[in-house]
């Protein structure tokens, strides 16, 4: 599959490149993270909401909302699910890493997904993106061979355990997690009750 960089104009139906921030402090702490040999998300984490940057993110990101900053580190090429919240989501490479994407627009009415509109691009090292909440996406993809790096920003409280069960049908059905919408493939290796709606091959890269 054609892996295009976020600075092709393919990418601002989207999102858009940040501008405006400075990442150094956020990167260097990023090495602290771990590394695993599978995927860890981390939806807040101390250390880097510490850092003076977090002011930026909920002022100029957010409009002043309050939000967390986490991470998405491992190793991954597959596809196995897309998601999607009420807004945007900041990602900032701290490694080379490849964001395999899709359109809200494009879920058919009985919430299943045609895994061939997906598209891939590469978020280099060092550069920031806005993903807009109408962006289907999931946990990045190697771009080399040692891994990824992902720092995520999100509105304070999404992707945390739900306090109760969501039978209402519909959308509801796709409810994995706070402010999380989520279509998982049969080849995913998700949870248990995960909605599976991903038509088509299981996109690696």
């Amino acid at each position: 599959m054609k892996v295009y960089n976020v600075a092709d104009p393919k990418f601002r139906r989207y999102g858009q490149v940040l501008q405006g921030y400075d990442f150094t402090e956020l990167l260097k702490k990023m090495e602290e993270t771990p590394l695993p040999a599978d995927v860890v998300y981390e939806p807040s984490a101390e250390a880097l909401e510490a850092l003076p940057i977090y002011k930026q993110f909920s002022s100029q990101g957010y409009g002043e909302m309050p939000i967390q900053i986490g991470y998405c580190n491992g190793n991954n090429h597959k596809l196995n699910a897309v998601e999607y919240h009420r807004d945007s989501e900041l990602n900032i490479a701290a490694t080379d890493l490849i964001l395999l994407l899709g359109h809200q627009e494009d879920v058919e009415e009985d919430f299943t997904y045609d895994t061939s509109k997906i598209e891939a691009f590469l978020l280099p090292a060092g550069v920031g993106v806005e993903l807009f909440a109408t962006t289907l996406h999931y946990a990045p993809c190697n771009a080399n061979d040692g891994g990824f790096k992902d720092v995520v920003v999100l509105p304070k409280g999404t992707n945390y355990p739900l306090p109760a069960a969501h039978t209402a049908g519909g959308e509801d059905a796709l409810l994995a997690a706070t402010n999380k919408w989520l279509i998982g493939h049969e080849e995913g290796g998700l949870p248990e009750g995960s909605f599976i709606g991903l038509r088509g091959e299981n996109i690696t890269v």
